[in-house]
């Protein structure tokens, strides 16, 4: 498994480094969330990997995955491209309840203001 990003480094937006924060702000890098989401279903290649994120540039794609593979939520896969780790989908568990809150809100916008 690949090493876990330190919890004690000073990230944007603190400086305490707590694990919650490094999370928070690993999690909310452009396209970090699109390629976790997209790895959902199984191994994506990096090409697979870019061409379901759509607009993301190859370069941004493939900085993402490194990071996210430091961190430990997506590994290298045997066959070729990525998936998920174990601690990854463990991640990706925890958007469930926010997917589907959302899509109940979106389902009953009515009143939204603009």
């Amino acid at each position: 498994m690949a090493k876990r990003a330190a919890a004690s480094v000073t990230v944007r937006g603190s400086k305490t480094g707590r694990p919650i924060m490094v999370l928070l702000d690993l999690l909310g890098r452009r396209w970090t969330l699109r390629i976790l989401w997209e790895l959902r279903d199984g191994v994506l290649t990096s090409r697979g990997l870019r061409a379901a994120c759509g607009d993301a540039s190859p370069t941004v794609v493939q900085q993402r995955v490194s990071e996210l593979r430091k961190a430990g939520f997506v590994e290298k896969h045997d066959k070729g491209g990525y998936a998920l780790t174990v601690t990854g989908r463990e991640l990706l568990q925890t958007f469930w309840p926010l997917h589907e809150f959302a899509a109940r809100w979106q389902g009953g916008k009515k009143d939204v203001a603009q």
